[in-house]
C-alpha cells in the first residue's frame, strides 16, 4: 500500500534548533538533517513526510497575524496534495497560533496538527521525537478533520489549549475540554469527540490589520489607565476578569469606560483568569454590570481563544455588531454549549 503524504510544515521553535555560541538558535537546513537520521522515518507504519521550511525561521515569541497567515495560506496551496498536516511551532505563542488556524482554515477536512517541544531534537534527552513521530500518525488520521495540538502524549482541540509549564514536557493543557486522544502504548482516541469535517472547500480569507488588546484586572487598577488601553485605534479588547465574570464596580468609573468603548464599537469580551470555568455575567451584580455596558460573555473560551477570535472576526471587516453575535457562537469547538 501507498504510505499517505502529510506536509511537514516547519515555522521556528525549539524542536528544530541548534545550540550556537549564545544559546539555542534557530538554523535553516538544520532540522532536515536531523530527519535524515531519524530511521524511524522509513518505517511503512508511518506517512511520507516531505518538509517545508518557512523562511526566515521564527522563535514563537516573534509570531504575529501575519505569520499565521502565511501557515493557512501554505496549507491551503497544497491542501489536496496531502493526507494531513503537521506544523512545529515554538511552544511560547503556540496556543494562539493553533487558536487562530482553527478559526482561519474554513472548510477544514484533514487534520492539522501543531506540536513543537521543549528540548531541540538535537538533544540527547528531548521530547521532539515522541512528538514529531506521534502527530505524523495523527496527521494521516481519517477520524481528524479540524486544528489540534499534540504534546505531552495528549492530543487537544486546538483552540482549547494554554501553556502551562515552562519546563516540563506536558506543557499543555485543555482546561475545559478533555483530551481527543491519548498517546501510550497505543493511541487511544477519546474521551473528547472530534468535530466533523467542515463543508468544502477549505478557503482561507485575508485578514485586515486591526488593532486589539488583552487586558488583564487586577484589584486596584485605575480606569485612567484602561480609558488608554480601550482608545481609537484599538477594535477589540479581551478583558480578562475575576472569577465568573466580575470587575470593581464600587466607584462605577472602570465599567463607564467600558461603555463608553462599547458604545463606540469596541468590542470586548469578558473571559476568567480562572483556568476553569466559565463566564456566567448573571450570577453576580459585578458581572451584570459588565453586561449591562456592551460587554460580551467570552464563556469558556481561552484567552489565547477569544483574541484570536476577535483579531479574525475584525480582520474580515465585520461590523461590531455581527463580531458581538459570532463571538458569542461555537465556531470551531472553541467553547462549550
Amino acid at each position: 500500500m501507498t504510505r499517505p503524504r502529510v506536509l511537514l510544515a516547519h515555522t521556528g521553535g525549539t524542536i528544530g534548533m541548534h545550540r550556537g555560541p549564545t544559546g539555542f538558535e534557530t538554523l535553516p537546513g538544520h532540522l532536515a538533517r536531523l530527519l535524515t537520521d531519524l530511521t524511524e522515518l522509513q518505517d511503512p507504519a508511518l506517512p511520507h513526510l516531505e518538509l517545508h521550511e518557512f523562511l526566515p525561521l521564527l522563535d514563537s515569541s516573534d509570531m504575529t497575524p501575519v505569520d499565521w497567515l502565511r501557515i493557512a495560506k501554505a496549507i491551503e496551496e497544497r491542501y489536496d496534495d496531502y493526507a494531513g498536516f503537521v506544523v512545529l511551532h515554538g511552544t511560547d505563542t503556540l496556543a494562539y497560533t493553533a487558536s487562530a488556524l482553527s478559526y482561519m482554515l474554513d472548510g477544514l477536512g484533514k487534520p492539522v496538527i501543531v506540536t513543537g517541544s521543549q528540548v531541540p531534537l538535537e538533544q540527547l534527552r528531548s521530547d521532539a521525537r515522541e512528538n514529531l513521530l506521534a502527530s505524523a500518525l495523527l496527521a494521516a488520521s481519517p477520524e481528524l478533520h479540524e486544528v489540534c495540538v499534540f504534546f505531552g502524549g495528549r492530543l487537544f482541540r486546538g483552540n482549547r489549549v494554554t501553556k502551562v509549564s515552562a519546563s516540563g514536557f506536558a506543557a499543555f493543557e485543555s482546561p475545559n475540554e478533555p483530551a481527543l486522544a491519548t498517546a501510550g502504548v497505543d493511541i487511544v482516541m477519546g474521551p473528547a469527540t472530534p468535530r466533523a469535517a467542515q463543508p468544502g472547500p477549505l478557503r482561507v480569507h485575508e485578514l485586515a490589520d486591526v488593532s486589539v488588546a488583552a487586558v488583564r484586572l487586577f484589584p486596584g487598577i485605575r480606569h485612567e489607565l484602561l480609558a488608554n488601553l480601550v482608545r481609537a485605534p484599538v477594535e477589540g479588547v479581551v478583558l480578562e476578569t475575576y472569577g465568573a465574570g466580575n470587575a470593581p464596580t464600587r466607584d462605577g468609573s472602570l465599567v463607564e469606560v467600558i461603555a463608553d468603548a462599547t458604545a463606540r464599537g469596541v468590542v470586548v469580551v469578558n473571559c476568567s483568569q480562572c483556568l476553569r470555568g466559565a463566564v456566567d455575567m448573571s450570577g453576580y451584580a459585578t458581572g451584570a454590570a459588565l453586561a449591562a455596558a456592551g460587554v460580551v460573555s467570552g464563556a469558556d473560551m481561552t484567552p489565547e481563544a477569544a483574541l484570536t477570535k476577535l483579531i479574525w472576526l475584525l480582520g474580515r471587516g465585520l461590523e461590531p455588531t455581527e463580531v458581538k453575535r459570532l463571538v458569542g457562537l461555537d465556531l470551531r469547538g472553541e467553547l462549550s454549549v
